[in-house]
């Protein structure tokens, strides 16, 4: 197979630099409307919550621990027959969407759920006793009061998916990972995996530095 400059792959590094944003970016909005979700639904459940309830609390966290305890490489193989029936077909940047949204949803739940229990029991015993109902406290104060930690997590989910998208490659997911693999480690050709790694470096920087600026931001507001 013929080698490829860097600057030779650089077209084609463009074109998987945009199946990777495609696929990152709606796993990316899936990922943080059914994490918030989640999460706030294991918080309300929790034993502790504003409705309780033990069962329901133990069996969501139970599957949610579940799908986070399993490599993302063997969760995307096992969803290949899923991925088929949601998109119709398994190989692909629209294919990836499915397993990335899946390996990530229940690590943004949790962190959610997290960014939730800190919010000052105070606050919460202030609004029930002004007569707000539960989905106003989570409307209103829950979800207002934790959003510098739900940025905060969503800016770590999100720098998870880029890394999670590298491996779609492995499977005929398209992005920077497929581009690493066949212009990069089937050519034996080190300029373009070097290529491929500061593409993916300079992206993670960008995206954690703007969250970060975000959060910083929403501090200064609430001082």
């Amino acid at each position: 197979m013929p080698s490829t400059s860097w600057q030779e792959a650089l077209p084609e590094l463009l074109r998987a630099l945009g199946e990777t944003a495609w696929m990152v970016g709606w796993s990316f909005l899936i990922t943080a409307i059914l994490g918030i979700a989640i999460g706030v639904l294991l918080r309300l459940w929790a034993p502790d919550g504003l409705a309780p309830n033990r069962f329901l609390y133990f069996a969501v966290g139970a599957v949610v621990n579940i799908a986070r305890s399993l490599p993302f490489l063997i969760l995307m193989i096992a969803l290949i027959s899923f991925t088929r029936l949601i998109v119709g077909t398994a190989y692909g940047p629209t294919a990836a969407v499915v397993p990335l949204a899946v390996g990530a949803i229940p690590f943004y739940a949790r962190v959610v759920e997290a960014a939730l229990r800190e919010v000052a029991s105070g606050k919460l015993e202030a609004a029930q006793v002004m007569g707000a109902s539960t989905w106003g406290i989570v409307r209103k104060v829950l979800l207002p009061e934790s959003l510098p930690g739900l940025v905060s997590g969503a800016t770590l989910t999100l720098v998870t998916l880029i890394g999670y998208s590298t491996m779609a490659g492995v499977i005929g997911g398209g992005g920077v990972g497929d581009f690493a693999i066949r212009y990069g480690y089937q050519r034996f050709n080190g300029p373009v995996l070097v290529e491929a790694v500061i593409a993916l470096i300079v992206i993670v920087q960008v995206v954690q530095s703007v969250g970060d600026w975000i959060v910083r931001g929403m501090g200064h507001l609430r001082g």
